[in-house]
């Protein structure tokens, strides 16, 4: 059985290849070679010229793997933190109540002595 290939909108297309120039660039400013990022990664030679490609094939343990290896693991928790349009959707749907919920009033506590 072939592995399935992962079809992309030429958006998310131009979103990686752009991910994957950062990565190169990122590197060769670090004069690290390909070699030593693949080794420190603990990723062959290919899958890092295919990360720097933006290839989608690449597992997104890989990309983080070399994100890790340049010291930016840092970027990868920020994917999704300002979520502009996830939290206009959720404000949108937010009810308010006409009013609070009764508070009950408890009785008092005796105590024996």
């Amino acid at each position: 059985m072939g592995r399935n290939s992962i079809v992309l909108l030429p958006v998310t297309q131009r979103h990686l290849a752009n991910m994957g120039e950062n990565l190169r660039l990122a590197r060769l400013r670090r004069q690290l070679s390909a070699v030593q990022v693949s080794e420190r990664a603990g990723i062959s030679l290919p899958t890092l010229r295919a990360i720097e490609r933006g290839d989608a094939n690449v597992s997104m343990g890989a990309y983080a793997s070399v994100l890790l290896s340049l010291g930016l693991d840092k970027d990868l928790v920020q994917v999704g933190r300002e979520d502009e349009l996830g939290r206009k959707l959720q404000d949108a749907q937010i009810r308010v109540g006409k009013r609070a919920p009764a508070v009950r009033e408890l009785s008092p506590i005796r105590l024996r002595w």
